[in-house]
């Protein structure tokens, strides 16, 4: 006969609790279920739950909606009114492993000194493969819904249920669950967060970001931007929308004039802002009151109307438009920044921008050549691979990838006919295209996704009037010259497509500060 037990550990992401898992833990501490084997249960007096919360360390995602401590809480919540003697330990989000196992029952002593072994630890688990490793540790399994004739809902699939707008859901919930969600309105923002099509079920635009270069690239420039962009800001509550991993709030933390203004950082990629709330618990930001968070700003507003002194946005606006639904996204980022920016605040933004007369045809002479050059399928390859393969080709193979890269991912145009191995007849706009993202080959697929010349200066005038913002005179086009001599004229020349004459490289970026009237 199998020793009693004195620990059930309950391994899951635990989003909600249902009426039949508190029923089945009942039951089970009662001594009225058997294990996997056919052996009944014998729980002692003062057994109890042990709730492991996996991936408690990520959240604000389709596949974790919910953060670590809301779990906690809900479960305490529900472990209370049902009387069911429990203890909750949070498990950081790992990858798949064949040691998960051993990880949960290391953070569950960790984290509540409870030491679950074989001899006195049974686990409730359904999920076979998850199972599948606690009996190779030798631990007794209970298969909770599994054991059902008919198998009730799962967790996760009443959750998927509220995800949907199926009112099911709370009836399948435990009464406590549904209260909590309904006093946080976290069913809201669960459906928002499956419902936004531009992030992964990881929390991010991309997965073929490398996010170690992207974060160094941008702090690296976080000088140079805070300086173009400070002059225009107006304190108050100041908001850097795409903040990334919080450098340009880093630099307003230490500008006097910001000392009792509230600075807020909003970033839709979860690998970003678990960095920057990082950087803030090391202490990075002089003013105390930094705030971040992940949200989409498209999917529903962030603040308050009138509320915001001064918005902020560098490098975002044409990530919008990549992976959005282009301009029509940038209109409605507009509107929500005008709705929520106060009367005599400003929204300043610095990004990329594409070329007056775009669909001029060029000739864009590149070193190497790209006579017997083929593009190769990159799909299913790791992002080191791409790098390594891409880093490799000639400016003018590399045009090659990019035309068969750029159209696939952007959905742009890149239409290239070579008057010889060199030299390449295309419209300017794709020639800027191909320019501004040859470079970045650690994120090669990422880069190709994005498109950097949907706007010109016309197009954001007509945008920014149209939806109520005054355009400050300090506004306009400027090309950096630092990018065309050590990047864009590297191995690369412009030339007039019917005259053969030196085109002169087109304005690169665009800073504008739109403000709202008093």
């Amino acid at each position: 006969m199998p020793a009693r037990v004195r620990h059930v550990l309950l391994p899951g992401r635990h989003h909600l609790v249902t009426r039949f898992q508190t029923a089945y833990l009942h039951a089970l501490l009662g001594g009225e279920l058997a294990d996997s084997a056919g052996e009944p249960v014998e729980c002692d007096l003062d057994a109890n739950v042990v709730w492991a919360v996996t991936s408690a360390t990520h959240s604000g995602t389709r596949r974790n909606p919910l953060p670590a401590h809301r779990r906690e809480a809900m479960i305490e919540r529900v472990t209370a009114v049902e009387g069911l003697p429990s203890v909750v330990a949070p498990v950081a989000d790992v990858p798949p492993s064949p040691r998960f196992a051993r990880t949960v029952l290391a953070s569950v002593e960790l984290t509540t000194g409870v030491t679950a072994t074989p001899l006195d630890t049974v686990v409730a688990c359904s999920t076979p493969e998850v199972a599948a490793m606690y009996a190779d540790l030798g631990f007794r399994v209970v298969p909770v819904e599994d054991a059902c004739d008919v198998v009730p809902d799962r967790p996760w699939d009443v959750l998927e249920l509220l995800a949907t707008g199926d009112e099911r859901w709370r009836d399948l919930a435990h009464p406590e669950v549904v209260h909590f969600y309904d006093r946080y309105r976290l069913d809201a923002a669960i459906t928002l967060i499956h419902e936004d099509p531009t992030v992964s079920t990881e929390g991010d635009l991309t997965t073929t970001r490398d996010y170690r270069t992207y974060t160094a690239a941008f702090d690296d420039a976080s000088d140079r931007k805070w300086d173009l962009v400070a002059p225009f800001v107006v304190p108050g509550r100041v908001v850097d929308l795409g903040c990334a991993a919080g450098g340009l709030l880093e630099r307003a933390s230490r500008d006097p004039r910001l000392a009792e203004s509230d600075l807020y950082g909003v970033d839709i990629s979860r690998h970003l802002v678990a960095e920057a709330e990082h950087r803030r618990a090391q202490g990075v930001f002089a003013n105390p009151n930094v705030f971040f968070a992940q949200r989409n700003l498209l999917r529903s507003p962030v603040f308050p109307a009138a509320t915001v002194s001064t918005t902020l946005t560098v490098a975002l606006t044409h990530e919008i438009s990549s992976y959005g639904a282009g301009r029509d996204d940038l209109e409605l980022l507009a509107k929500r920044i005008y709705e929520h920016t106060a009367p005599g605040g400003v929204w300043v933004c610095s990004d990329v921008l594409g070329p007056l007369d775009g669909d001029r045809l060029v000739h864009l002479a590149l070193d190497g050549t790209s006579a017997g050059a083929e593009p190769v399928d990159l799909s299913g390859w790791t992002r080191e691979a791409v790098a390594a393969h891409v880093a490799a080709l000639s400016p003018a193979e590399r045009l090659v990838q990019l035309a068969q890269d750029f159209p696939a991912l952007s959905g742009g145009a890149c239409d290239v006919r070579w008057v010889d191995g060199s030299v390449a007849e295309l419209t300017l706009r794709a020639a800027a295209e191909f320019l501004y993202t040859r470079d970045y080959v650690d994120s090669w697929l990422s880069e190709c996704h994005e498109r950097f010349c949907d706007m010109t200066w016309p197009d954001w005038v007509a945008l920014l009037e149209g939806v109520g913002f005054v355009v400050d005179p300090a506004s306009g086009p400027w090309r950096n010259e630092w990018l065309v001599e050590n990047r864009l004229s590297v191995g690369a020349a412009l030339r007039d497509a019917a005259t053969g004459e030196p085109v002169e490289w087109p304005d690169t970026h665009v800073t504008f500060v739109a403000r709202r009237p008093l």
